[in-house]
């Protein structure tokens, strides 16, 4: 007998090995948990009342107690609130002490999220108390569309006399407005929003029956347009009737945001499992500041300037380089990052997520908001434009230099932004409790560990990387202030000039974002906050040796985005109680 068939055998079996030790390696990181199911039916449930019951300002949307937020209709937040109800009754009757970790954390995750939309929704419903006797109209316009759904027909002309008689009552609220009392400005916006939905959900009854419906076409479009009419012209006045509270009040700066006050960083920093109160991580920042101020020196020192870090500051701001070069130079800065990464063994790096990240320049409009270049898939770069005035040429080509850059490629790329979508994108995606302290936390932290391993190369590249450290100790110190209701946005920004050594122009366009862009009230300390929970997880598993960087980084990016303390748990296997409580005092010690 040939011994070739024996070989190929073995052959054929090490290989079948060698792939399922694979697979079992694999699926270490692709598992899922006891949680999935109901986390992901959960979403398909609400996408479909948000869907059904729509309302005007979006086909699936969700009020979320900011400014703007969109609006729901009494109804729809009843149903939604009876949807999270049935969810907690199923969490219940879950046997929490079977599940694996996973599970559990995907439970305690899970469970916080209904009760914080719960929380949203009645703080909606509160709101709506206080004004829904300002659209009496209201409930007439819901009966009126509600056959809508379902496409009933409808009679011409028993729906022109009922929107006669909504316009009669919009007149009368439109004459009770003018004496009425001002409101709260955010009130005010609440009603003028609803009103502006009630608009739309009407509009949209309209297009559906006219020019299809004979009779309706004939008996309803004059009576409907002078209805819309009044509607958008109600709304504009409710609006008017909105005074700003002196906390929002523009001092100067043209900033104008809405400060939350401690009560309610509280709660929020407890739902991102952030043990610490906002005066306690306020401390926290200036400890890091003070430790940014001693390396300052020591890099000023070896530029020869002694003890005036501004004036070596000065000097590396520019070192920018000319108009029309900036990509080429962003790319070399990237090129020595990823080497670097690839160099120290610190992360495995899909070759995917290196080929497919691309490249884009920020508008001169859009600069005003972000004067330094973002990322992600892609990375756009903040440089000056043709339209800019010299000014604001100059403060752009002096923030953007490549030593402050050094900092931040790898922040937006990779091991950043970038490898944090791909990686998400394909691992636990149902588990997306996307908190800023994962997704700026974890790039930060990347900040942390490559001045560590020696990423600067220079006393010049120490005080850019610097820069951005000390940035990010003032954002907490400027956003918690203004949150506290003790600072004003004038004060912030020239606390970024003065402290930091920001741009002025950049300094503002850095508050303006932190307040008006839409960006939560802890965004902006998740970066800080975020990377040292991190940096302190990894001394509990790296420093001790029982993770090595590699396995604690791609760990990190398997597991997708949740509270580092819950990540926290996972990683070490911790014991974890159905009403788990933050209690991580990550810290310090």
């Amino acid at each position: 007998m040939s011994s070739r068939p024996f070989i190929s055998c073995l052959l054929a079996g090490f290989f079948l090995l060698q792939i399922a030790s694979a697979q079992n390696n694999e699926s270490l990181y692709l598992q899922t948990s006891e949680m999935h199911n109901s986390m992901v039916q959960y979403e398909a449930d609400k996408g479909s009342i948000l869907r059904f019951y729509s309302t005007s300002s979006s086909q699936s949307g969700w009020w979320n107690g900011r400014e703007g937020g969109g609006y729901n209709s009494p109804e729809r937040r009843g149903r939604l609130l009876r949807l999270i109800r049935q969810y907690e009754d199923q969490l219940q009757q879950m046997d929490f002490a079977r599940m694996n970790v996973n599970g559990q954390v995907d439970y305690i995750l899970f469970l916080r999220n209904l009760r914080n939309e719960a929380y949203q929704l009645q703080q909606e419903e509160d709101i709506y108390k206080r004004v829904a006797s300002l659209f009496p109209f209201e409930d007439s316009i819901w009966k009126l569309v509600e056959p809508r759904r379902r496409g009933y027909s409808v009679n011409g002309e028993q729906i022109a006399r009922r929107l006669s008689l909504i316009r009669q009552s919009i007149e009368t609220a439109r004459t009770r407005l003018k004496s009425a009392p001002s409101m709260d400005k955010k009130d005010a916006q609440y009603a003028a929003d609803a009103v502006r939905n009630l608009q739309g959900t009407l509009k949209n009854y309209y297009q559906f029956y006219n020019g299809y419906d004979p009779l309706f076409s004939w008996w309803v479009p004059k009576t409907y347009t002078e209805v819309d009419s009044l509607l958008g012209l109600y709304a504009t006045a409710v609006n008017a009737k909105g005074v700003t509270a002196p906390a929002q009040q523009d001092d100067g700066s043209g900033i104008i945001g809405n400060p939350i006050g401690r009560e309610e960083l509280i709660r929020q920093l407890q739902l991102e499992f952030i043990p610490y109160t906002p005066e306690e991580l306020v401390e926290i920042a200036n400890k890091e500041f003070a430790w940014c101020d001693a390396e300052l020196l020591k890099a000023s020192r070896e530029m020869g300037f002694g003890d005036n870090w501004k004036a070596a500051q000065e000097k590396v701001k520019n070192t920018y380089v000319p108009p029309g070069q900036q990509p080429q130079a962003m790319l070399e800065l990237y090129d020595q990052s990823i080497d670097f990464l690839k160099k120290k063994n610190l992360l495995s790096i899909p070759p995917l997520a290196e080929e497919t990240w691309r490249m884009y320049m920020m508008s001169a409009e859009r600069q005003l908001v972000n004067p330094f270049f973002l990322g992600g898939e892609s990375l756009i770069i903040s440089y000056p434009t043709n339209t800019m005035s010299y000014e604001d040429k100059l403060m752009s080509l002096r923030g953007n230099n490549p030593h402050f850059s050094r900092a931040v490629v790898h922040h937006e790329l990779i091991a950043g932004h970038h490898l944090q979508g791909f990686m998400t994108d394909r691992y636990k995606t149902y588990r997306r409790f996307d908190t800023p302290f994962w997704v700026e936390g974890n790039s930060l932290y990347w900040e942390l560990i490559l001045w560590d391993l020696g990423f600067n190369r220079s006393p010049e590249d120490k005080i850019g990387m610097l820069f951005w450290r000390m940035h990010r100790c003032a954002r907490i110190i400027f956003s918690l202030n203004y949150h506290l209701g003790k600072w004003t946005p004038q004060q912030c920004i020239d606390f970024l000039v003065d402290r930091v050594g920001h741009e002025r122009a950049n300094a503002e366009g850095e508050v303006r974002r932190s307040f008006t862009g839409g960006y939560g009230p802890l965004y902006q300390i998740a970066y800080m906050i975020g990377g040292l929970q991190f940096y302190a997880l990894k001394k509990e598993l790296v420093d001790s040796g029982k993770m090595s960087y590699r396995q604690y980084h791609d760990a990190i990016l398997r597991e997708n985005s949740l509270p580092i303390e819950m990540l926290r748990a996972i990683l070490t296997k911790q014991p974890l109680t159905r009403d788990y409580k933050t209690k991580w005092r990550f810290y310090g010690k």
